[in-house]
């Protein structure tokens, strides 16, 4: 009996490689000449940049930490996280909540009062409950860290109104910071947010694809690369699956492509199924690679909630992830813009986002461009899911349509949900529990 797995990203690797090790014959069909999907990193010049964006290994869940760390054994560099948050031309410590000690007074006594006076006023019940996201930040956080943070990178991030996106996915991915943390923080005594990453993980050598080659390597002669998937027909015995000039027949089918690209495979789809994948919301990802001479702070990544400063709202300092990864004497620098696909910035030049990084980082005073050696631009037309109002409606609509055709969703977009690493593989490891070995 043949699963074929459609997609060659972490979550389609992931599977293909459980159910090897469990007697399964798979195989893989991605689109792409190289399997990994935002996954991938690539070699310039000596320079190593993932281009799908900054990606680090951690999680909370030991047994998904366990086996990711297992697959770049001997290839592992640790690393201590030290995060910022460029704020009015300062490095305030990340999360915002565990830096208040840093900001101006006036910002610093907004954040604090407007946290206090908000926490007594939800004790006393003079608040309702939020509805939405943008009601969420202020419910939570108060007014302070609301306005000087949380919702302007929010907003910058997502490229997408707070107060329309649903709040039923904050929960545990977006903590909420404890009373005593936020008093400590406001006085300058040190705390530590989000924990579960304050110590990660990333490969010496080859990026973060060096991951995903060290779980592909059992599979390889099973994946097909080179293989896009353009009609996926239901048999007496099994499937039959098309690119346009060949078909492959297989028993069962497992997707973990971006349901935008599953459905229109499929004969006969249903206009209200057709209508809710079209509704559904994402953002693409363009990444600016800098390599500059010299040395760069010791900071692991930086928000950047700061409209005025440009279209970044991350950097990462992947040099500061492994030793391994520019020339010696060199260091690199990853800015990652999200956008709305389609929009403006789908058409802007490479070299007009390059010179905008350049002058943000000189602004920033991170570096400047009389010692850039390297500069290049990646494209991700997938890269983060948006929860929108309407998300839970329609891909409940989705994923009752797939199961209904037996054709099981697995990873980031095929399941449409903002899932790290650790959660595709968790997703992956939950997935094949219950699969049937027959």
């Amino acid at each position: 009996m043949t699963v074929a797995i459609l997609g060659g990203g972490l979550s389609g690797l992931t599977l293909a490689r459980l159910l090897y090790e469990r007697g399964q014959k798979v195989i893989v069909l991605e689109a792409e000449p190289h399997f990994g999907g935002l996954c991938r990193s690539r070699t310039e010049k000596g320079f190593t940049f993932d281009t799908g964006g900054s990606h680090i290994i951690f999680s909370r869940d030991g047994e998904v930490l366990s086996f990711m760390r297992r697959m770049i054994e001997k290839n592992e560099q640790r690393n201590n996280r030290n995060t910022k948050i460029f704020y009015k031309g300062a490095y305030v410590k990340y999360p915002f909540e565990n830096g208040l000690y840093e900001l101006p007074e006036e910002d610093r006594f907004f954040c604090i009062n407007g946290f206090i006076q908000t926490l007594i006023a939800v004790k006393q019940g003079e608040v309702p409950p939020p509805k939405n996201f943008r009601e969420w930040i202020y419910y939570t956080f108060g007014p302070g860290i609301a306005e000087c943070y949380m919702v302007p990178y929010n907003e910058k991030i997502w490229k997408y109104p707070a107060e329309q996106m649903s709040l039923h996915w904050v929960d545990g991915r977006i903590p909420r910071p404890p009373v005593e943390d936020i008093i400590k923080s406001a006085i300058g005594i040190e705390t530590e947010g989000y924990t579960h990453q304050a110590v990660f993980s990333y490969p010496l050598d080859g990026g973060i694809e060096a991951l995903v080659t060290a779980i592909a390597e059992p599979v390889r002669h099973s994946i097909r690369t080179g293989f896009r998937v353009t009609s996926l027909q239901r048999t007496a015995n099994g499937w039959l699956i098309g690119n346009g000039t060949e078909t492959i027949s297989a028993d069962r089918v497992i997707c973990t492509i971006p349901v935008q690209h599953l459905l229109p495979c499929l004969d006969h789809v249903p206009q209200a199924v057709e209508d809710a994948c079209r509704a559904l919301v994402f953002n693409s990802l363009i990444c600016v690679n800098i390599g500059i001479r010299g040395s760069l702070p010791a900071i692991s990544w930086m928000y950047i909630p700061d409209k005025d400063l440009g279209k970044t709202n991350r950097l990462s300092f992947p040099s500061n992830f492994s030793c391994n990864i520019a020339p010696d004497g060199c260091s690199a620098i990853l800015a990652e813009i999200t956008h709305q696909p389609g929009d403006e910035m789908s058409s802007i030049p490479d070299n007009e986002l390059i010179d905008e990084v350049l002058r943000m980082l000189s602004v920033m005073k991170v570096c400047t461009t009389d010692k850039v050696v390297f500069s290049s631009v990646e494209r991700q037309p997938f890269a983060y899911v948006v929860y929108d109002l309407d998300y839970q409606k329609n891909i409940a609509v989705i994923k009752d349509y797939c199961r209904s055709q037996e054709i099981p969703l697995v990873g980031r977009f095929a399941q449409f949900e903002y899932l790290n690493m650790d959660a595709c593989i968790r997703s992956v490891m939950d997935f094949i529990a219950s699969y049937p070995r027959e």
